[in-house]
């Protein structure tokens, strides 16, 4: 073990430091912070925190373990962050580009895998971040940490181990080091240096925090393991019978029993075991039909038969039993064991139910039901109607009786002083625990595939894993996964973002993986693991979509404002937040974008995140919605804010943001030995930036798109459609030599604008007639296109944004120069030449700055115009529309600060068409900020 890290071996009665004191042991200094939170729990103001859990006193007193962890509001947040925080120093220089390498971390460190939960980010895969942008002793806060992955890779930045597994060096003094190519040649740089960092981590689910606190706060593993072991011991003594089955081969252990649920024939009424009918024998294999022949009257039947099958519908057959938890008569799915797969020895085998199995589970089925156990009724919810729909209602609904009285033996015995950890084995366990398990025979030797991620989906064959097994299991994963962790480096909340009570301008770098729209339910999700630890989530402020909780994208979208806007509080200026985003909708995506502009965060790169292969390219467009992505983020200097305040919104201003903007972004992108483009160094990208800073600061842009590309080339290098400091452009140029091919920009056209774009790309390089241009840009206009979007003319693009030479006076130098280029004959002419004025005739070609302004006035013109029709059409929704003309019209009706306007006509637009264009979403949510902030 690392010297870095605490082993709590003999420490327990020993002296502990804990924020500055110093108690003469570990329980010691439990109890006098337990007695400290126990008083803030009677005070009725502390229980109106925002996002405080649904628990008693005693319940979040026993999971808590303060200062370190509380299952509510953490009240020791502001000492931990003074006493090992480092205040803000402006002199203090700092500088960071966005972290833009590979990244390759796969699941299967002992860490990711001890514990489930719905999203989880690889500890390795924080640590590439966290190495980067900080120091040993920097605080890092997460605040949707979910099961504390942040936490832990904060502390094994100080593991030597760890880090060169990642493939680093450290040397004698710390220093890490990374492998770069430089001049073809394998070189090793300083990259950060080694030693723990500390976490500040926050979640709202009760289920998140308790496995965060178990992952991070140390432990005696090997006492631990001595514990668990006895309980099991204990375990298989007193509920083994349970587990056991009676063969022609002798006694054996169960390993899983398949259960089925029953069927109604819709045509004849006969009953059908699903499993006998939908799963058939075909050789050595099975195959899965889920349509068969009824085996009373013939007809064809399907669970979900498709419109044109011809099959009919089968229907729930209900069995209704005396609930011993609930004392009342319930009505559920009827299910039936069918297979028990067993071992004797190191042997398994496989055989059908018989009566002796039955008398066991009806055995068990008698016993009385046990004071340990929760039977709290499921929440209405986006996903609780699955199993509701079913007859299962409450907690204990998701266990066999046989399941529930092992798990309830096991809590009696867990109590010798590691509850905790305890639980946190439990919990690892649970999940194969429940009847959402699926049996697919169809997989073969891998039948047993587990639940449905991200759902509370019943499956109508499932299997009831041996429980006793599962927790063994368990054990040796957790072993691995817990214990190694630094002292007093992590603090955990229980409690909404919005309300944690840090300092301004305390945090050195903020990482954290956000829930994303309609994608997971978590609350409803967390229900079954919390029930167990008795506190539960709040689920108020719980940034969601969800039509239960009354929540939209646009409730979503605010939610996660505010959740930023705390992040920007926090973090200290210039310093880098990332946001690993996963999500396929653009609305939601869109919601990111909007609420981190709102906040005052620059986004300086977009990467995708493929966690198959773990890999981070660029991205840029619509297909940045495909695949994870990996978004970082800085909070301009103080500096920069001052400047903006003295010299207010005027062309300065541009210029200084732009200056600034372009030190965050990546100077070069490798992968695969080949230079990347650089979405984020795209003019048009940059532009857009610089608006949502306008915005931001509720200043009119003072240029069009037009005059700043132009005052862009002018004052900035551009190399390969990417704009560079001085300083920035020598680094890429010598990077550029060494390949053979330019990086290049995919161009995707999906609306006016970016058809536009790609028209001026396809014109910068080639100057064409129209029936040239047509068949490519046909071409283009795919499956992509927006929906609602009025699909233009490619006459119209051309005649308002670009020129066309008529045949009159010299040919222009843009048409000159690719004519003389690409045909040998038309070399050396003068630009009035005959026949090069015959070859350049009717060309369109991209006009030089001045003229592109005067194009820009008069497009924009005509844009506004017809802008107003759309504020005095009738009717109450328009069905097809120009999103440019929008998008003209909302930056006009900003600019006169008329947000009514805005706010008018995106109530005539359908919903996705808002939530699915950033710039029409950015300045909607800024007109209703200012609208609700005038009120």
């Amino acid at each position: 073990m690392n010297d870095l890290f605490h082993n709590q071996t003999g420490a327990a009665n020993g002296p502990v430091e804990c924020l500055g004191q110093t108690f003469p042991s570990d329980a010691a200094r439990r109890e006098h912070y337990l007695a400290i939170l126990r008083e803030k729990l009677r005070d009725p103001e502390f229980r109106k925190i925002d996002g405080f859990p649904v628990g008693s006193d005693e319940h979040i007193l026993a999971l808590s373990d303060p200062p370190y962890y509380t299952a509510c509001p953490n009240p020791f947040i502001e000492d931990f962050v003074r006493y090992y925080g480092k205040p803000y120093d402006s002199s203090v220089p700092y500088s960071k580009d966005p972290f833009a390498a590979d990244v390759s971390e796969g699941k299967n460190d002992p860490i990711y895998n001890a514990h489930s939960y719905h999203t989880k980010v690889p500890h390795k895969a924080i640590m590439r971040y966290i190495l980067h942008y900080t120091q040993p002793g920097d605080l890092i806060y997460d605040g949707f940490c979910g099961t504390g992955m942040t936490g832990v890779a904060a502390q094994m930045c100080g593991d030597r181990g760890v880090v060169e597994s990642m493939g680093f060096k450290v040397d004698e003094s710390g220093t890490v080091l990374e492998s770069v190519i430089e001049d073809g040649r394998t070189v090793w740089k300083n990259f950060s240096k080694l030693g723990v960092r500390r976490a500040l981590l926050n979640d709202l689910a009760p289920a998140a925090t308790f496995i965060a606190s178990n992952y991070n706060l140390p432990v005696d593993v090997h006492l631990f393991e001595d514990a668990a072991k006895n309980v099991i011991r204990q375990l298989k003594n007193n509920v083994g019978w349970m587990w056991e089955v009676n063969d022609k081969y002798g006694r054996g252990k169960i390993n899983y029993t398949v259960w089925s649920e029953l069927y109604a024939c819709g045509e004849c009424g006969g009953e059908i075991v699903y499993y006998e009918n939908a799963f058939k024998a075909v050789g050595n294999s099975v195959e899965y039909k889920d349509e068969f022949i009824c085996p009373h009257c013939g007809v064809k039947c399907s669970k979900s038969p498709g419109k044109d099958s011809g099959a009919t519908k089968l229907e729930r057959t209900w069995s209704s039993y005396h609930d011993k938890y609930l004392n009342q008569v319930i009505k559920v799915q009827k299910r039936t064991p069918l297979l028990i797969n067993y071992s004797i020895g190191k042997k398994r085998y496989e055989k059908k139910i018989e009566a002796n199995d039955m008398e066991v589970i009806a055995k068990i089925n008698r016993l009385p039901s046990q004071n340990n156990i929760p039977f709290e009724m499921m929440p209405e919810g986006d996903k609780t109607w699955e199993p509701i729909r079913t007859g299962v209602t409450h907690t204990h609904h998701f266990y066999s009786d046989r399941v529930i009285q092992t798990i309830s033996e096991f809590l009696k015995l867990a109590n010798d002083g590691f509850e905790s950890q305890m639980q946190f084995l439990l919990g690892s366990a649970l999940p194969k625990l429940t009847i959402m398990n699926r049996y697919m025979p169809q997989h073969g030797g891998r039948a047993l595939v587990g639940p449905m991620a991200n759902t509370l989906y019943i499956p109508p064959v499932n299997v009831e894993n041996n429980v006793i097994d599962q927790i063994e299991y368990q054990l040796k994963k957790i072993i691995q996964a817990i214990g190694r962790r630094a002292k007093n480096s992590v603090l955990i909340s229980t409690q909404a973002i919005q309300s944690l009570d840090i300092q301004d301008n305390s945090i050195d770098y903020i990482f954290i993986d956000p829930p994303f729209g309609a994608n997971i339910m978590y609350s409803e999700l967390s229900f079954l693991r919390e029930s167990w630890l008795s506190v539960r989530t709040n689920s108020k402020p719980e940034a969601i979509e969800n039509k239960t909780q009354g929540k939209t994208i646009d409730s979503y979208r605010t939610l996660m404002t505010q959740s930023f806007r705390e992040a920007y509080r926090v973090l200290k200026p210039g310093r880098w937040m990332t946001v690993e985003f996963s999500n396929t909708k653009a609305s939601v995506w869109n919601s990111i974008q909007t609420a981190l502009s709102d906040c005052g965060f620059v986004v300086a790169s977009v990467a995708a995140l493929d966690k198959t292969r773990g890999g981070l390219h660029a991205m840029l467009g619509v297909t940045a919605v495909k695949q994870d992505l990996v978004i970082s983020a800085y909070k301009p200097t103080s500096e920069l804010e001052a400047r903006f305040e003295q010299i207010g919104g005027s062309e300065e201003s541009v210029w200084d943001f732009v200056r600034t903007h372009l030190n965050y972004l990546p100077r070069v992108k490798i992968r695969d030995k080949q230079l990347e483009f650089i979405a984020e160094r795209d003019p048009r990208i940059i532009f857009d930036r610089m608006v949502g800073w306008f915005v931001r600061h509720n200043a009119p842009v003072p240029m069009s798109s037009q005059e700043f590309q132009a005052g862009l080339a002018q004052r900035f290098f551009v190399r390969d459609g990417m704009t560079f400091l001085p300083d920035q452009v020598a680094e890429y140029d010598k990077k550029r030599m060494q390949v053979a091919v330019a990086p290049q920009m995919e161009m995707f056209i999906s609306d006016e604008r970016s058809a536009i774009d790609w028209l001026s790309d396809f014109l910068k390089r080639r100057p064409s007639t129209y029936q040239e241009i047509h068949t490519d840009f046909i071409s283009q206009l795919g499956a992509g296109w927006k929906k609602h979007e009025s699909k233009p003319e490619l006459s119209a693009l051309l005649e308002d944004n670009f020129i066309q030479y008529d045949g009159t006076g010299e040919v222009p130098s843009q048409i000159h120069s690719y004519l003389s280029t690409n045909h040998k004959d038309l070399r050396s002419l003068e630009k009035n030449s005959p026949a090069l004025v015959a070859k350049a005739k009717d060309r369109w070609y991209v006009p030089d700055p001045n003229k592109a302004q005067d194009l820009e006035k008069k497009r924009e013109k005509a844009l506004l115009k017809e802008f107003e029709g759309y504020q005095v059409a009738t009717g109450r929704k328009l069905k097809e529309f120009r999103l440019e003309v929008l998008r003209a019209g909302f930056k006009a009706a900003w600019g006169a600060k008329n947000y009514k306007a805005i706010i008018a006509i995106a109530q005539k637009i359908p919903e996705d068409a808002l939530q699915e264009d950033e710039k029409l979403l950015l300045w909607y949510d800024q007109a209703l900020t200012r609208t609700e902030a005038g009120a």
